[in-house]
């Protein structure tokens, strides 16, 4: 019964090792929860921060890219929350369903990882390609422009790999009739203030004709990806200690497995995801 405490061969072993395991296992999820948590919120801020709620965006909001963030924050915040309720109650049902599923979203991981490292050659080209195909659709889809936008304020960068990418848009391009012709995006704009107010919609009007001594003063120059790929390699030193970790407590939680008589024990459960 899934609501059935252990009881005589399923009883949680009293050592100290099942006991840190434990609350090993309480404390990871705690923190998953949390995480899970923070990307529900980040999915209801992007909606809510580009207006989808509006009537007008209600019909299109089922597409909408932040719905992702609440769906992976939800699962997240769920299983972790099952995790740590199953290691409180001592409850054998939650425990073995959450294992499962940890057990099947570390291969994911590892598919994933498998996957990007065997594609680290052409990751950059992708990426140039996706963000010059999102820059052609800038005014005709607002998600692709709410994540340009941000994308572009977060890092201060401008265009793909220049801000003369720009050209690429159809309303940006310098033989364009309208008054956007030659220019950039309001968030490719520098805000003198850095007070977070509202762009001016103009200000970045003619800027493909400025040289760059002379934009500078008005946009940012560099282009996303190399912002993008400046950020990695200055974090990387953090990625790569919390990958580790996060696999070392999965793959020395996990040899911690025992099976006896048929009933999986405190130690055999994944700490991490």
């Amino acid at each position: 019964s899934c609501n059935k405490p252990f009881s005589g061969k399923q009883t949680l072993s009293s050592s100290w090792s099942d006991y840190i395991l434990k609350y090993l296992l309480i404390t990871s999820n705690l923190l998953f929860t949390v995480l899970g948590l923070v990307a529900l919120v980040i999915g209801l801020w992007g909606l809510i921060n580009k207006e989808s709620f509006a009537q007008e965006k209600i019909s299109g909001i089922g597409t909408d890219p932040m719905l992702l963030f609440m769906f992976l924050g939800l699962i997240l915040a769920l299983l972790s929350l099952m995790g740590c309720i199953g290691a409180l109650r001592k409850n054998m049902c939650l425990l073995r369903t959450f294992s499962a599923f940890v057990l099947v979203l570390l291969v994911v991981q590892v598919l994933a990882v498998v996957v990007l490292y065997s594609l680290q050659g052409q990751i950059e080209n992708y990426l140039r390609s996706g963000m010059l195909a999102a820059m052609v659709r800038y005014q005709a889809d607002l998600d692709l422009r709410f994540i340009i936008d941000e994308i572009q304020t977060g890092l201060q960068c401008c265009g793909a790999d220049t801000y003369r990418d720009w050209g690429i848009n159809v309303y940006f391009n310098c033989s364009a009739p309208g008054v956007q012709a030659c220019g950039v995006p309001p968030s490719c704009c520098i805000d003198p203030l850095e007070n977070g107010t509202v762009w001016n919609s103009q200000c970045g009007v003619g800027a493909q004709q400025l040289d760059e001594f002379s934009a500078q003063s008005v946009i940012f120059l560099g282009g996303c990806l190399g912002s993008i790929s400046r950020c990695i390699n200055q974090h990387s030193g953090v990625i790569v200690t919390v990958v580790i970790i996060l696999l070392g407590l999965t793959l020395n939680v996990g040899l911690s497995v025992k099976v006896s008589d048929g009933y999986l024990k405190s130690s055999c459960l994944f700490c991490a995801i």
